[in-house]
């Protein structure tokens, strides 16, 4: 199955945390039903680091985060492997053109690498996303 979307961290995680779930990040997850999404390399590093800061803030067990990691292993969501050194580059520039942080101008690099829609809770990265003309994952159904 070809992923028909990048999926960021922040819709994700929502689902980790019963408060942080919306219809909007429900939706990305019914959708991963029919179709895949694409996340950069570094994303199982994103998520392995908000668990572990919610367990050390009480939010998750550690029972919790390792049934997480399971569920999301059941999801088509595929990891594009490694960029290079030249890819450093382009991220350097997107970061800095668009205000984000590295990890969020990955996202977005990907989404204009792969010619994908955008899914994403972050403000910052909806506005870079609507800046390069990506277009972002709305209004669901």
């Amino acid at each position: 199955m070809d992923a028909s979307f990048v999926i960021d961290n922040s819709v994700v995680m929502a689902w980790a945390f019963e408060d942080e779930t919306t219809s909007y990040t429900d939706a990305i997850l019914e959708r991963l039903a029919t179709t895949a999404a694409i996340v950069p390399v570094i994303w199982p590093l994103e998520v392995v680091n908000v668990l572990l800061v919610a367990e050390r803030r009480q939010r998750l067990t550690q029972a919790d985060s390792i049934r997480f990691i399971t569920l999301l292993s059941l999801l088509p969501i595929y990891i594009e492997p490694g960029w290079h050194h030249d890819h450093m580059e382009k991220l350097l520039a997107i970061g800095r053109a668009n205000n984000l942080s590295s990890y969020d101008a990955s996202y977005l690099y990907l989404a204009m690498q792969k010619g994908l829609p955008l899914a994403t809770l972050d403000h910052k990265l909806m506005a870079a996303a609507e800046q390069t003309k990506i277009p972002l994952v709305r209004n669901i159904s």
